[in-house]
């Protein structure tokens, strides 16, 4: 008998230790509030509102930190969904009190500490696909503008300078390339790295990428060229762009 509740003790002790860092249940239905959900940070909940509503309140932060995010929010939130304005350190982390998981609108995990998050039992999930053509558009036409001088053009008619001659269109155009022929070198053939690949084809561009991680076919698929090292691509690139998502080992790449 002292054996058996012995082991009994001991399995108790091992089970508290294992719950130590699991968070109370969520508990919803008709005899329990519905539960809240916090949109840190972004520009509304025009969105998340009309998909939650039935389920859940949604709170709308506007924060840049903790500091800035209520009480309330901080005391009963059991979900957050964030953008990329606000961090969420260990410290932060521990201010939630029933946080349960966290909904990055996004790729990268780059301001959540997800270490912290996991040790304090708190699901950290991302949006891969979010905003992959806008994105894309936009490295487009941030390539375009290199190329054609767009944003200087511009500038230069606002400030209302004259190119009347060949010689002052050269000086107001200088820089400005042909776009059909140039190499486009992409680092990072993810999602936004593919989108942005075949835009670039459609323009002329010869398109070359570097992705350790891919598996090899994907360049045929996609009618790219696969560079072996970041250095070739370095080299055979006219004009590079990135696409791969921020940790330890590209950081300052």
């Amino acid at each position: 008998m002292a054996l058996m509740e012995k082991t009994k003790h001991v399995k108790r002790q091992r089970l508290d230790r294992i719950c130590e860092g699991i968070r109370p249940p969520i508990l919803n239905g008709p005899m329990h509030p519905r539960p809240l959900v916090a949109l840190l940070d972004g520009r509304d909940c025009t969105v998340e509102m009309p998909i939650l509503k039935d389920v859940a309140t949604v709170a709308f932060c506007d924060a840049q930190s903790t500091q800035e995010i209520h009480e309330k929010v901080l005391n009963e939130a059991v979900a957050a969904l964030l953008y990329h304005t606000i961090t969420l350190s260990r410290d932060d982390l521990e201010k939630f009190k029933g946080l349960r998981v966290i909904v990055r609108i996004g790729s990268g995990f780059d301001n959540v500490d997800v270490k912290a998050a996991a040790e304090l039992g708190i699901a950290v999930c991302n949006v891969p696909a979010a905003s992959v053509e806008e994105t894309a558009d936009t490295s487009l036409c941030l390539i375009l503008n290199l190329y054609r001088r767009v944003t200087w053009m511009h500038q230069a008619l606002r400030e209302g300078t004259r190119a009347s001659s060949v010689e002052q269109i050269r000086e107001v155009a200088g820089g400005a390339a042909r776009i059909r022929g140039e190499t486009l070198g992409i680092i990072g053939l993810g999602r936004v790295g593919q989108a942005v690949a075949l835009r670039a084809k459609a323009f002329g561009f010869s398109v070359i990428f570097y992705d350790p991680y891919l598996p090899d076919g994907v360049e045929r698929s996609l009618g790219l060229q696969r560079m072996a090292t970041l250095q070739d691509l370095l080299i055979h690139s006219d004009c590079v762009s990135l696409h791969c998502s921020l940790n330890e080992h590209n950081h300052h790449l």
